[in-house]
């Protein structure tokens, strides 16, 4: 004989539809009374679940930044320069194209034994016509990668993935007001114009993508600040939890005009990232053993007469500074990281992208 149900089945199966909407209801408003805990047990396990998850990644951010990230990533530098011998060259290099995804077919040199170390291979060149330039467009993309982020500055808060945001001056540091009149926000020092306003773009390059940097536009160099600091990961998922990482992290502020007025770009270190060169700068050292936390370095390229070369890069210094050509080349990483773009341009300015979206060096990033 079947056992008897103690309401009827259309009455059993209409009752907890009613009572899992109170409960969601209940925990969507924040607020439970206390003599109904014990009469919602999946509300009460609910509640000491939020409060552990967010207990845990309070402890994850702390314990993450202590890791001595720097120290970690000048030994990871100094392995990236022991010449591997003849036989070993082929199985590591393949072993790491193979996990990363990378396209030796654009390198300018895809013998596998021509590169010593780790380093040469993670600097390589590309051949000249794999990255064609985009002349239809006054902005193109700085670097190898995919698109984090991108719009229009706000409030002087920048978005470094969708719905983490830090803090302009923080990233870029104080400036000097381009006009006599008292500004209302951060933001307002860096415009020349009110027509205008702060955009931005982040790119993120991934081990596996080519780790030079150029130039993304014409534009005159007045000043570069190098703020020493940590070397955490600026992988998408640790920016998704580490409010302000680009501020915490180290990172290399390239300061000047292009047509439209301000314009900025920052190469940001992250781990195993040893160095940040910029070809013209040679004056430049990162990731140092000591630093002050909160310090920055300026050093200014105005009222200076010089020639300088670099590696792919011919930069020529005068009174105004240094002036780069678009898609010249700039510098590199060792290893992959980010670059962010903060610049003025019209109110009418609008990107051509899509968040996630891979892009190469050279492809268009407006529509202005």
């Amino acid at each position: 004989m079947e056992p008897r149900l103690p309401w009827p089945l259309p009455q059993r199966l209409q009752v907890p539809r009613l009572s899992i909407r109170r409960r969601l209801s209940a925990l969507s408003g924040g607020a439970c009374r206390p003599t109904t805990w014990r009469h919602q047990p999946i509300a009460l396990l609910c509640y000491f679940m939020s409060v552990s998850t967010i207990q845990q990644l309070t402890n994850r951010v702390a314990l993450y930044r202590s890791v001595p990230t720097r120290l970690l990533s000048r030994a990871w530098g100094r392995l990236n320069g022991v010449e591997l011998p003849n036989w070993l060259r082929r199985p590591v290099y393949t072993l790491y194209i193979w996990k990363f995804g990378v396209n030796m077919q654009e390198a300018a040199v895809e013998d596998l034994d021509h590169y010593r170390n780790l380093g040469e291979f993670f600097r390589r060149r590309l051949k000249p016509a794999v990255r064609p330039l985009c002349t239809s467009c006054c902005l193109t993309s700085p670097a190898d990668g995919m698109i984090l982020h991108f719009g229009r500055v706000k409030n002087s808060e920048v978005e470094q993935v969708k719905g983490v945001t830090y803090s302009l001056e923080s990233f870029l540091g104080p400036q000097r007001s381009q006009s006599n009149e008292p500004s209302s926000s951060f933001s307002d020092l860096l415009l020349s114009s009110p027509e205008n306003d702060l955009f931005h773009v982040v790119v993120y390059l991934s081990p596996g993508d080519y780790h030079g940097f150029h130039s993304p536009t014409d534009w005159r160099v007045e000043l570069r600040r190098h703020f020493p600091g940590s070397l955490m990961s600026v992988s998408p998922s640790v920016a998704h939890w580490i409010k302000g990482l680009f501020c915490f992290n180290e990172r290399v502020v390239l300061t000047g005009q292009w047509q439209h007025g301000f314009f900025s770009l920052t190469a940001v270190g992250a781990t195993n990232v040893g160095s940040i060169r910029v070809y013209f700068d040679r004056e430049l050292h990162t990731n140092t053993p000591h630093y002050s936390k909160g310090t920055f370095f300026d050093r200014s390229y105005v009222d200076q007469v010089l020639k300088v070369a670099g590696e792919g890069c011919v930069a020529s210094l005068n009174k105004g500074g240094v002036v780069l050509h678009k898609g010249e080349a700039v510098g590199e990483f060792n290893l992959g990281s980010t670059i962010v773009l903060l610049f003025e341009a019209p109110k009418d300015f609008s990107f051509n992208l899509q968040p996630g979206q891979r892009i190469r060096v050279g492809e268009g990033l407006c529509s202005l």
